[in-house]
């Protein structure tokens, strides 16, 4: 299997995750800490299958962006799953999507990167998509909702910040990176559940239900992460940025499709709209 096909097949597991999610009756915080667990797992055992230790060196280096990067993916995971329950899959996966537009504002300031006009134009132009996604100016009660709108935003916001911090993580294997930041997740949700919700719903799950969960912990997780890493350290980083996007235009398709759950012409515009702004970000023009 080539390494852009691995890679591209993990962007299509990410993006059915909106479709899975739907169908498992659970609060978000039992399924993200199902997710992380089971994906923390499975990312324990391809190390060890590597024959080789976690770099604990390493981590305990880099410990401080490794914390921050795994309280904002425990916030963010609830945050977007929350979101799937208040509007479509479409909205909720382009609001999180906007997460590149957050990235680009902040990092100025955060990463001393100097921001183009090119980038610029690129997020506003996403901004002015996203409202159209979002169905405002049509005032649409079903497709639109302010809080899965908010929801997914604030979900983007967190990823931004995961995507921030991993920047300053240096000399740490991506493989070892999100272990750690998956074990803190479980860690950090664990007593979080306990104390919010009753185990004894994972018990009242249909064969359905339990299908959907392992799968979003095990495949949507585990094997989709691995096989991202694995296939992301083979291919060029433009071609990389290219395939991401099949991750909202999957869920997009699915929404539609599958779901059924409508889009209107102006919030299809606005997809196409965010989409082509992120996709071109990544080609900054030649002088």
């Amino acid at each position: 299997m080539s390494s852009k096909f691995t890679y591209i097949l993990s962007m299509a597991i990410f993006g059915t995750i909106g479709l899975f999610v739907r169908l498992i009756p659970l609060p978000s915080s039992m399924i993200a800490l199902v997710r992380a667990a089971m994906g923390a797992l499975f990312l324990l055992g391809m190390i060890l299958f590597q024959k080789r230790k976690p770099d604990w060196a390493g981590i305990r280096r880099n410990w401080k962006p490794l914390l921050l990067s795994s309280v904002a993916m425990a916030t963010e995971w609830i945050l977007l799953f929350e979101s799937y329950r208040y509007t479509t899959v479409a909205v909720a996966t382009l609001c999180y999507y906007m997460s590149a537009v957050f990235v680009i504002i902040s990092a100025p300031f955060i990463l001393r990167e100097k921001i183009t006009a090119h980038k610029a134009l690129c997020a506003a132009a996403a901004v002015v998509g996203m409202v159209l996604v979002s169905g405002v100016l049509e005032g649409q009660a079903g497709a639109f909702s302010p809080v899965g709108v908010a929801l997914g935003l604030t979900a983007a916001v967190f990823y931004a910040v995961i995507v921030l911090c991993n920047k300053r993580v240096h000399n740490v294997s991506s493989y070892d990176t999100t272990f750690i930041q998956l074990f803190t997740v479980t860690f950090l949700l664990l007593p979080y559940v306990l104390l919010t919700e009753d185990l004894a719903q994972f018990g009242t799950l249909e064969p359905t239900g339990l299908i959907m969960l392992l799968s979003v912990g095990a495949v949507h997780t585990g094997i989709a992460y691995a096989m991202y890493f694995s296939s992301l350290q083979k291919i060029k980083a433009q071609t990389a940025a290219l395939f991401s996007y099949l991750d909202p235009v999957i869920a997009l398709l699915l929404s539609i499709f599958v779901l059924k759950e409508g889009m209107t012409v102006l919030g299809l515009t606005g997809a196409v709209i965010v989409l082509g702004a992120m996709l071109l970000s990544e080609r900054e023009p030649k002088k």
